[in-house]
């Protein structure tokens, strides 16, 4: 089934809400200093610059690593789960990719498990608890969305959008571009949206990874940077 139903679309939209308390708006995934280098200085960069971290950098790791800890969640295999979490850490490219994923990861499920404490998710908590980690945000949301029985590619294509979604929202902030133009940037990257999640159903469960040195490199130099409105 890939089918939302009415429930399980409200709460995909309260989870991915702005509103819902990860601190998203507080990362840019180097954009920062893409936008102060020029590489992203309009409409047409910025969507390019998005689509290629879409389909071959984060969003292309993101998309298994939550569908790898959607199906571990689903089928209560713990073993594979603690595997999912281990390798989210291991492969993010920079200190700060690291922060972005695992604070982001970690406020959602301290917020999930103060207002839907579903007893997986507290056994969860005490077994990342045990192992001394946090879990990346794609992997939380990827199991949360398993927990409450919703479709994995629709839940999975919501979780690309609202990724995309503010990678724009940040540039909007820097350029500054504009809401009209940030929109039409986000609608130029609905197919690319689509197809990564189409392929991240396709790929062979163990492909996790991804490559966007130019990103990396972006976000290594984001680090040192002058002056900063953004953590990544």
């Amino acid at each position: 089934m890939n089918t939302l139903t009415d429930s399980a679309l409200i709460r995909l939209q309260t989870w991915l809400s702005p509103s819902f308390p990860v601190g998203a708006f507080a990362y840019s995934h180097g954009l920062e200093y893409a936008v102060e280098t020029g590489a992203v200085h309009d409409v047409d960069s910025l969507a390019q610059w998005v689509s290629g971290i879409i389909s071959f950098g984060a969003g292309r790791l993101d998309a298994m690593l939550f569908r790898a800890a959607f199906e571990a969640m689903r089928d209560g295999n713990d073993e594979r789960l603690a595997q999912i979490v281990e390798r989210a850490d291991a492969q993010r490219g920079t200190l700060e990719m690291a922060l972005e994923s695992t604070s982001q990861g970690r406020a959602f499920l301290e917020t999930l498990l103060k207002t839907w404490p579903q007893p997986e998710l507290l056994q969860w908590q005490a077994q990342l608890n045990f192992a001394q980690r946090q879990p990346a945000y794609c992997v939380a949301l990827g199991g949360a969305c398993a927990l409450a029985h919703m479709p994995l590619r629709p839940a999975l294509a919501a979780y690309l959008n609202a990724f995309a979604a503010n990678l724009v929202s940040a540039v909007v902030r820097l350029i500054p571009l504009g809401q009209t133009d940030g929109q039409r940037a986000l609608l130029s990257l609905e197919d690319t949206i689509i197809e990564a999640a189409a392929a991240a159903m396709k790929r062979d469960p163990n492909d996790l990874g991804g490559a966007s040195l130019c990103v990396d490199w972006m976000s290594m130099q984001h680090e040192t940077q002058y002056t900063r409105l953004f953590r990544s």
